[in-house]
């Protein structure tokens, strides 16, 4: 695994608990927070544009009513 070295700064009861966490996992600090991001990292909202471009012309079948249309009072 290649890695890159980061400083990050916690209060004292983060660090406190991470080092608590790591010992009753048999890990070390590092791999408890490379953990930690990587689910922090995995529940993060989507990037709207990649999404978009990702799923542009995904339904060419899809019909769509005319404009004059759109506004006809539905429900």
């Amino acid at each position: 695994m290649s890695a890159t070295r980061t400083q990050v700064y916690f209060t004292e009861e983060q660090r406190r608990q991470l080092d608590a966490l790591a010992r009753r996992e048999g890990k070390t600090l590092a791999a408890v927070v490379r953990e930690a991001v990587d689910a922090y990292v995995a529940h993060a909202p989507p990037d709207v544009e990649v999404a978009l471009d990702e799923t542009f012309g995904s339904i060419p079948d899809l019909e769509v009513p005319a404009r004059g249309e759109w506004d006809r009072g539905y429900g």
